[in-house]
C-alpha cells in the first residue's frame, strides 16, 4: 500500500491562495485548515460583541477588527479570531495590509467542534503574542466567559464570569462587558 506524501505549503503560498480564496482557512506548520461556517448562536454573539465593543471604542484610540482580519501569531499560525483589537498603531505582516501582528485583545466564540482546540493549543499560541494583554473565550452554549489576563510579570490569570447578571472587565480596552447584553440576541 502506498501513501501519498503530504504537500507542505509555505506561508507565502498560503497567503497567495488565501487572498484569492472564497472561504477562509487557517495555516500552521505547512498545512492549511478550512474553517467551517458559524451557527446562529455564534453569529448572534459575534454581532452583539461587535456592537458593544464598537460602541465603547467610538472616539477612542483603540481599534477593533471583525473576524475577517487575519492574525499572525509568532509561532507561524495564521488565524481569524472572532474579534481582535489593538490600542497601538496596527502592525501588519506585509504590504497587503490584511494580517495583524500586534493585537491587545483577542476574542474567540467557542463552537462545540473547536472548543478543545480554542481553549488548548490555540489559547496557548495566542498567549505567546508579545502585545496581547487579554484573551476572551466566549461560550455559545451557556452564558459563560473566560478571560486570560497577562500580569506585569508576564504570567497569565484566568478569570471567569457566568450568568446573565455577571460582567467581565476588559482592562486592555477599558470596557466592562455585561453578559446580559452580550447574550441578548442569542436564541435557544
Amino acid at each position: 500500500m502506498s501513501t501519498q506524501p503530504k504537500h507542505f505549503v509555505t506561508p507565502e503560498e498560503y497567503l497567495e491562495l488565501e487572498r484569492k480564496a472564497e472561504y477562509k482557512s487557517e495555516y500552521y506548520k505547512g498545512e492549511i485548515f478550512a474553517m467551517s461556517g458559524a451557527s446562529l448562536k455564534h453569529n448572534s454573539i459575534a454581532a452583539q460583541l461587535y456592537f458593544l465593543i464598537a460602541r465603547h471604542l467610538q472616539g477612542k484610540k483603540c481599534r477593533w477588527y471583525p473576524s475577517d482580519m487575519r492574525l499572525l501569531v509568532p509561532n507561524g499560525l495564521y488565524t481569524y479570531p472572532d474579534l481582535s483589537a489593538t490600542c497601538e498603531d496596527p502592525q501588519l505582516a506585509d504590504a497587503h495590509v490584511d494580517t495583524l501582528t500586534n493585537p491587545t485583545l483577542v476574542a474567540e466564540i467557542l463552537s462545540p467542534s473547536t472548543e478543545n482546540y480554542d481553549r488548548g493549543n490555540k489559547a496557548k499560541f495566542y498567549r505567546e503574542i508579545p502585545s496581547l494583554r487579554e484573551l476572551l473565550l466566549i461560550s455559545q452554549d451557556r452564558c459563560d466567559v473566560d478571560l486570560y489576563r497577562r500580569q506585569e510579570d508576564g504570567t497569565w490569570n484566568l478569570l471567569n464570569a457566568a450568568g446573565l447578571d455577571a460582567s467581565m472587565e476588559l482592562a486592555s480596552i477599558g470596557c466592562t462587558l455585561q453578559l446580559r447584553e452580550l447574550y441578548e440576541k442569542v436564541t435557544q
